[in-house]
């Protein structure tokens, strides 16, 4: 059995605490979200409350609200830990910052989503976007660096 040798930069330790806390956020988000199912009455396997139960019931409409923060997060994950990655391998303590800052970001949303007024997630949509942006441009300037050295 032959073995391989990777040689990582110093500070890539900080990589996977910073990937780690996503999923951190997502677990808090699951919890966020069944205790919000449990309140509102929504059965699984419902993803959402229907319109109708929105307008009768606060509790419905804080469920959708919890149940969206969660899932914007599952949409964006995979941009966030690529990029953290790939990041990392050029730049692990600005891509783990901009990692563990985006996952901030997260918290910051999902609660101003989570009090049933959507317009309180903002703040946290705008911090987290700047954020992946950050994330994302540092990763694709590391992957040319890998494959263009003299950049």
């Amino acid at each position: 059995m032959s073995s391989i040798n990777i040689a990582l930069p110093e500070g890539f330790g900080y990589v996977p605490g910073a990937l780690m806390s996503i999923g951190w956020v997502l677990l808090w988000q699951t919890f966020l979200v069944g205790r919000q199912r449990k309140r509102s009455g929504v059965r699984y396997p419902q993803l959402y409350a229907e319109q109708a139960e929105v307008k009768a019931s606060k509790e419905a409409l804080q469920f959708n609200c919890a149940q969206r923060a969660h899932q914007n997060t599952l949409e964006s994950v995979h941009l966030i830990a690529m990029g953290t990655v790939i990041a990392g391998l050029q730049y692990p303590v600005l891509g783990s910052a901009l990692c563990g800052g985006w996952s901030f970001a997260r918290v910051i949303y999902t609660l101003g989503y989570n009090t049933g007024n959507p317009s309180k997630r903002v703040p946290g949509a705008i911090l987290g976007n700047f954020l992946m942006l950050g994330v994302l441009l540092t990763g694709s300037y590391s992957a040319l660096r890998f494959v263009c050295p003299a950049l």
